[in-house]
């Protein structure tokens, strides 16, 4: 299958860790990332419904309100 790279706007932190991790690592982050991404797109879904899909999923993995308002808030 044929790969493109795209850019995407990321905190700082964020990517100063991932540029510090080994090439293996950074591939395997960039392919799990490419397999939610998509998930997310699938199909062409309204930018809505992308929306509710990271929600539930950030939901699942415990991000909650308050901490989604203090990640925002940092920026």
């Amino acid at each position: 299958m044929e790969k493109k790279t795209i850019q995407i706007q990321v905190r700082a932190d964020l990517a100063e860790r991932f540029e510090a991790f080994s090439e293996e690592k950074k591939r395997k982050i960039e392919t799990l990332l490419s397999l939610r991404l998509n998930d997310l797109v699938k199909d062409n879904p309204p930018i809505e419904e992308i929306m509710d899909r990271m929600s539930d999923y950030a939901q699942s993995q415990g991000l909650t309100p308050k901490i989604l308002e203090s990640i925002l808030n940092d920026e």
